[in-house]
């Protein structure tokens, strides 16, 4: 008897084609296997589990004794195999710089509007003058919007005919601000969420970020729900290709709308079991599918078997046909009452059936000993 352990690396992609084999039923090998806290002895045969794909005796191994040995590298749509290689966030794209609102306002523009008014006479001097007014008014409007939001201006008449001024008052309606917010969201309903986010991101770079995630012995939806958390936005601003198993070492892309790489660097020190890197800004979010599969390596331990020369025949075996990647036992419930059987009353249309599965006392319940008892 041969006992060790091994490790094996398999790619699943999500649309694999197996090659054909002519005697695929030809041995039909009953199992006795049962799930695992299952009240009922529901078989691998109950459930059209009915034959192996190889004639090899096989062996068996403990899988996912630790979570560390099972190892998932996302495949991206070109082929490639994702995996976390920097932590260092790129260097910023330098935003052009814009003269500050100040010296606009502080600007004397007269010299320029008398050489303007040399060349293209008076009329349209007067309306370069006027011009140039409306655009130090809208600077103003603008700087009190975004920086001053507890006043609100207008734009008067002036003391002459042709003059305007700028009012600034109190924002007495500044609570009626989250109110609009609210209503906004509601009109949004389902729009993309690029609708949200800082208004004045950069032209020059893509609105989503792009990094890569690393974690251990945590789920997808839990890893960026803490990341959410620390960066202070919601948890729909993340997008990704594929939900990855808790209970592994997984690396996947991942994008996330309108946020800095530096943010998302600066957070690797305080992260347990999480790593972020190869920082990238493009255009678009990942969605659910965007991927060609998965990379596993998989460690098996406590590995039983005859001889050592089985083991090597079904690895081999495995590396060149590949394998029929069908639902175990776990999937079909662990009650008294099997889901598969549920699921064929409903597609049998029999719904009275279907409903009594569901809601019926079952054994170990305590209303099921409470009804055998009356």
């Amino acid at each position: 008897m041969l006992t060790r352990q091994f490790t094996l690396s398999l790619r699943r992609i999500n649309r694999i084609e197996l090659k054909p084999y002519a005697n695929l039923f030809a041995s039909v090998k009953p199992c006795s296997c049962r799930s695992e806290g299952s009240m009922t002895s529901v078989e691998e045969s109950d459930v059209g589990i009915l034959c192996y794909i190889s004639h090899l005796p096989g062996f068996r191994g403990i899988l996912k004794q630790r979570y560390s040995d099972f190892i998932v590298n996302e495949v991206d749509l070109d082929g490639n195999v994702v995996h976390l290689t920097s932590l260092e966030a790129p260097s910023e794209i330098a935003e052009e710089k814009k003269e500050k609102l100040v010296d606009l306002l502080d600007k004397d523009y007269s010299p320029t509007i008398e050489s303007f008014r040399a060349l293209a006479g008076e009329s349209d001097a007067e309306k370069l003058k006027d011009f140039i007014n409306q655009i130090a008014s809208g600077a103003v409007h603008n700087f009190f919007k975004e920086s001053l939001k507890l006043f609100v201006t207008d734009t008067i008449d002036g003391p002459d005919s042709v003059s305007k001024l700028v009012r600034v008052r109190l924002n007495s309606g500044s609570h009626s601000g989250s109110r609009r917010n609210s209503k906004k969201r509601k009109e949004r309903g389902d729009k993309p969420y690029d609708s949200r986010g800082s208004d004045n991101w950069p032209e020059n770079i893509g609105k989503f970020l792009r990094f890569h995630l690393y974690k251990e012995n945590k789920d997808t939806q839990e890893a960026l729900g803490l990341l959410g958390k620390m960066l202070g936005i919601q948890p729909r601003s993340f997008g990704f290709a594929g939900t990855k198993d808790k209970r592994s070492v997984s690396t996947q892309r991942v994008t996330v709308f309108k946020q800095r790489a530096s943010r998302l660097a600066a957070l690797n020190e305080k992260l347990i079991g999480i790593k972020v890197g190869n920082f990238c800004h493009v255009n678009d979010g990942l969605v659910l599918g965007q991927l060609q599969g998965n990379r596993f390596t998989i460690t098996l331990r406590s590995v039983s078997a005859e001889t050592e020369d089985i083991v090597k025949a079904s690895a081999t075996a495995l590396g060149e046909n590949g394998f029929i990647n069908y639902f175990g036992l776990q999937r079909f419930g662990s009650s008294s009452i099997p889901t598969h059987l549920i699921g064929a009353a409903l597609l049998r249309g029999e719904w009275k059936a279907a409903v009594s599965l569901i809601l019926d006392p079952r054994e170990g319940d305590i209303l099921f000993h409470f009804c055998s008892h009356v």
